[in-house]
């Protein structure tokens, strides 16, 4: 088992430590995909969840349309989207994200979308069709899909995957013992499982999933999540501090400092993970792009 000394610092008191500190959002570009994303009537991750990266991504002309509406069928601790009943599935939505793709000339697109427990599909009919439009207007930019658990349904996976997508990505966040509180509704075995099928379904697409660190997991534990996704075929994995977005969410337990990441990232690298992306600011879609070039090169 590895071992850490520096586990014990870095606990939540006082102002926000300076290495998780973000430039507020703004600039040129930030205001001009603002606009284009009200315009066309689209959602992204990047405010729905409150993404402290919002500025850097946007600035950078990059950014994680969300489809299937902005409100969640789950109530998970940890996550800012609004829940919910669900909007009605708005079937124009793919043509529409495609045509903001263009405009933002996006090599490397990533769609994700709320939990839409009250389809049968979980919407994989509509991640389908969004890659079908962003691959039929654009067809030299890559298009990576950030998808819910489906509630464990492989025929769901399946539609997915047979759009082909160039990356599959399905965030696990935090550990089995943390699943309750977390993650309410989901099951890590089934999150392990649905990755591991979807790799099974096209082997030469790389899968990936994602940690949020900070709730309460202990050194071992998160690496024991890494041998369970390296298990399953797992890809490339992102590792980044859990930031509250209200009084009303879980709460931090524990801001990790950046050399904790640098050891996280060398041990993923051990395992055999193709590409690792960890530091405090980091998201599930940060630098997505450059992932599956490092691995493509």
């Amino acid at each position: 088992m590895v071992t850490m000394e520096s586990h014990a610092a870095g606990a939540p008191r006082g102002p926000r430590p300076a290495w998780l500190r973000a430039p507020a959002p703004a600039g040129e570009n930030y205001r001009e995909l603002k606009d284009l994303i009200t315009r066309l009537g689209l959602h992204t991750v990047c405010e729905s969840a409150a993404c402290p990266n919002v500025g850097d991504c946007w600035n950078r002309r990059t950014a994680t349309f969300m489809i299937l509406g902005n409100v969640c069928t789950r109530r998970c601790g940890f996550c800012a989207v609004q829940k919910g009943a669900p909007l009605e599935v708005d079937f124009d939505e793919p043509r529409r994200v495609a045509q903001a793709v263009a405009a933002m000339g996006l090599r490397h697109a990533v769609i994700t979308s709320v939990n839409r427990d009250d389809r049968s599909d979980g919407g994989a009919e509509l991640f389908a069709l969004t890659i079908g439009a962003i691959r039929q207007r654009i067809p030299a930019c890559k298009v990576e899909v950030l998808v819910p658990d489906f509630q464990g349904s492989h025929d769901a996976m399946r539609i997915v995957m047979d759009a082909a997508p160039d990356v599959l990505n399905h965030n696990t966040e935090t550990v089995p013992r943390l699943y309750r509180q977390v993650r309410l509704g989901a099951r890590y075995e089934r999150s392990l499982d649905m990755l591991a099928f979807a790799k099974q379904l096209r082997p030469s697409t790389p899968t990936k999933s994602g940690l949020m660190l900070g709730l309460g997991e202990t050194p071992d534990e998160v690496e024991q999540v890494l041998r369970d996704l390296r298990d399953s075929n797992v890809d490339i994995i992102t590792l980044g501090q859990y930031l509250r977005p209200s009084p009303k969410h879980l709460p931090i337990v524990r801001y990790i400092p950046p050399p904790e990441f640098d050891f996280y990232r060398k041990l993923g690298a051990q395992l055999g993970f193709s590409h690792v992306e960890a530091g405090p600011l980091v998201r599930s879609s940060y630098h997505a792009d450059e992932a599956i070039s490092c691995r493509t090169a």
